[in-house]
Parts: structure tokens; C-alpha cells; sequence
């Protein structure tokens, strides 16, 4: 399918900006024009009944959370959310207008969490941070007003890559259970030869040296990516993983490897959806002020954690 027509505008407008390539910028630089995007590009924050600011210890000190509450009264299913930016950009504010959004139409409550990030803090501090979240949440329903074992992980991008290692620990490590996954085009290989990395490998926003950039900050070294908690689709064995709910874009460098993932876990039994935006880029979940398909991707994912919490 051709680039949907509001893709193809934004990316003319990138085009004619000017502005640097990602490899060539440093963090900071990086992380302050995420940050421009997020303004121009994730639309209005939907109003939900209350937003909270907490924090839960981690292995390394305090990881900062934000609660969405919905208008559906308590104890609610929840969904700790992880943020994509490749592990390097991104903070609780650039997640905000989904985690809104999802909150209000699944009746879930919605935990994003603000992780440890790269290069300050390299694999495996993301993913160590989510765990102990993950199993705070679970082992706090009182003090969080959620429904005991009505659990959720997700997340977009590197923060999908995330939720699908988190869920991978939580099997390995005995707990918490997880009812559910939610992975928005997630990062789950450390391997750059797949078609879809070959057929969008430059001009459609995320491109393969980027790609490299983030993997290169994430990683204490290339060996690290190998382990399936770095690239979750080396997992040797993915029986007794929750269903999932999968969304890729089709013009998308991570496209193919998020699909290999559903189809990984398909194979082992896991029930699992996955569904492919035509005509869509990578990000397109914080795009929704200017790509429709943006807030389509919010609306599907709050009925798919609806779905899945009403069976």
C-alpha cells in the first residue's frame, strides 16, 4: 500500500525542515527535539477523572510513575505502560495523550512508568526498572485501587520492547501473573536484515542507522543483544506467555520483527491479535494531532485491554 496521504505530508515537512539526522545528534540534542515533535504532532490530552503523580522503589532508587483513572469506579484493571524513544528519549509527559486516551475508553487504570534511560543507564536498567514496578503494582492493590490479578503490560516501540521483556521475566521469575500484553510496533530483535529494514531503511522518520543509534546506546555492548530480555524474540521458548494484542505499521523499519514476534508466540499456543496500519509509519501512536490513524491505534488498543478484561 502507498504511504497514507497525512504520512506522506509529514514527511515532507521533516524533509523540508532540514534538520539533522538522529545518528548525528547527541542525547540532549535528541531528547529536546523529541520533545518539539511531542508539541507539534500527539494532538489534545483527553480530560480523565483524576491523574496522579507517585513513585515506587526500584533496584537502583525511586521510579516515577503517573496514574490515569478513568471514570469507572474501583478496583479497576490496570496497565503499566512503558513509553517508547529508544530507550534514550521520551519521559511520563511524552506518553501523556495516549495513556489519556486508553484510560478513558478501556475503563482500565493506566500506571506509565518513567524508567531508567540510556546511555546514563544502559540494558538491562529499563527493563529491571519495569519489573519492579510491574510486581509493586501487582502486590499493592489496596494502595492503587486495582483489581488483583487484572493486570496488563504495554507500550510503543522500544517501551513495547519493554513490556514484551517484562513479561518474559515475570514467566522466568515466578510472577506476577500478567493477564494480558499490549505491544505497539515493539522493538524485539537486535538484527537489522529483515525486509522491512531493507525496504524503509531511509525516509519514513525512523530509519535503520537510527535504529542503530538507540541499539549503540542501549547496550553495554553489541553481546547484550542477544539476550531475549534485549531482543525478546530470542526467547527459546515462549509457552506461558499472556495473549497479546500486536500493532505494527506497514512502512515501518520494525515492522517485519514485530510480526515475527506474534507469529513466534502464535506457535507456542499464545492467543494472539495482530494487526498491521496500512499506509502507516513508525510513532504513528504520538502522531495523533496530525495522522488520523494515530488516534485509531488509541481507540483499538483501549478495546482490545477492554476486551481482554471483560472475558
Amino acid at each position: 500500500m502507498p504511504l497514507d496521504p497525512q504520512a506522506e505530508a509529514l514527511l515532507k515537512e521533516v524533509a523540508a525542515s532540514g534538520l539533522p539526522p538522529l545518528e548525528s545528534l547527541t542525547p540532549a540534542q535528541a531528547r529536546d527535539l523529541t520533545r518539539q515533535r511531542r508539541a507539534q504532532w500527539a494532538g489534545d490530552p483527553l480530560p480523565v477523572a483524576a491523574v496522579e503523580e507517585r513513585w515506587v522503589q526500584g533496584p537502583a532508587g525511586l521510579v516515577p510513575l503517573r496514574l490515569y483513572k478513568p471514570a469507572e469506579a474501583g478496583p479497576l484493571p490496570l496497565l503499566v505502560y512503558f513509553h517508547g524513544g529508544g530507550w534514550v528519549n521520551g519521559d511520563l509527559d511524552s506518553s501523556d495523550v495516549p495513556c489519556r486516551a486508553i484510560a478513558q475508553a478501556s475503563g482500565c487504570l493506566v500506571a506509565s512508568v518513567n524508567y531508567r534511560h540510556a546511555p546514563e543507564h544502559k540494558f538491562p536498567a529499563a527493563v529491571e526498572d519495569g519489573y519492579a514496578v510491574l510486581r509493586h503494582l501487582a502486590t499493592h492493590p489496596r494502595e492503587f485501587a486495582t483489581a488483583p490479578g487484572r493486570i496488563a503490560v504495554g507500550g510503543d516501540s522500544s517501551g513495547g520492547n519493554i513490556a514484551a521483556a517484562v513479561t518474559l521475566m515475570a514467566r522466568d521469575r515466578g510472577g506476577p501473573p500478567i493477564a494480558f500484553q499490549l505491544l505497539l510496533y515493539p522493538v524485539t530483535d537486535h538484527r537489522f536484515d529483515t525486509r522491512s529494514y531493507r525496504d524503509h531503511a531511509e525516509g519514513y522518520l525512523l530509519t535503520k542507522a537510527g535504529m542503530a543509534w538507540f541499539w549503540n546506546h542501549y547496550l553495554k555492548s553489541p553481546a547484550d543483544g542477544d539476550h531475549p530480555y534485549a531482543s525478546p524474540l530470542r526467547a527459546g521458548d515462549f509457552r506461558g506467555l499472556p495473549p497479546a494484542w500486536i500493532a505494527t505499521a506497514e512502512h515501518d523499519p520494525l515492522r517485519d520483527e514485530g510480526e515475527a514476534y506474534a507469529a513466534r508466540l502464535e506457535e507456542a499456543g499464545v492467543p494472539v491479535t495482530a494487526r498491521r496500519y496500512d499506509g502507516m509509519i513508525h510513532g504513528f501512536l504520538n502522531m495523533a494531532g496530525v495522522l488520523d490513524q494515530g488516534r485509531q491505534l488509541m481507540e483499538d488498543a483501549a478495546a482490545a485491554l477492554r476486551a481482554a478484561f471483560t472475558k
